[in-house]
């Protein structure tokens, strides 16, 4: 299967200038937790989680209406594109440990986006696989480095 069988499209991007709010408001009306951010091109310049408004606007205690997207997005994007093996795509969120990839065409502009939960429809036993991979992510040591998950 090929990438561009499973990604969901069509991807609003948010802008760089948008308000936080703006985005958890998207997330919210959207049933998601992941934003493309995207430049006036259409290139995918970076991504906004779920987890990036807790950690960069509530938990500083930051007024989402004032705080712009692009002072809290994640840059580092893990990217595939459409005629990608949806293998390979998932082989990425492995080795990056993330649930969602954006899936971008040649210029870098955003054509879809790929979820855990997309791969879960597909091939429920490589989700679980996959899941298990990402979600050691949060198993921390004392000393604050990552361990693998247990056997």
């Amino acid at each position: 299967m090929l990438c561009r069988d499973l990604m969901r499209r069509p991807v609003q991007c948010a802008a760089p200038h948008e308000s936080a709010q703006s985005a958890a408001r998207r997330m919210q009306d959207s049933n998601i937790g992941f934003v493309p951010v995207c430049d006036e091109q259409n290139a995918l310049i970076g991504v906004v989680t779920d987890r990036d408004l807790a950690m960069r606007v509530c938990t500083p205690a930051r007024s989402p209406a004032e705080v712009e997207i692009g002072e809290i997005l994640t840059p580092s994007v893990v990217a595939c594109r459409p005629d990608d093996d949806l293998r390979d795509a998932e082989d990425l969120m492995v080795q990056h440990r993330v649930s969602r990839i954006v899936v971008t065409d040649a210029t870098g502009g955003v054509e879809g986006v790929i979820s855990l939960s997309d791969v879960a429809m597909a091939d429920p036993a490589r989700a679980a696989v996959i899941l298990r991979e990402v979600a050691s992510r949060e198993l921390l040591d004392v000393e604050g480095t990552t361990q693998p998950p247990a056997p």
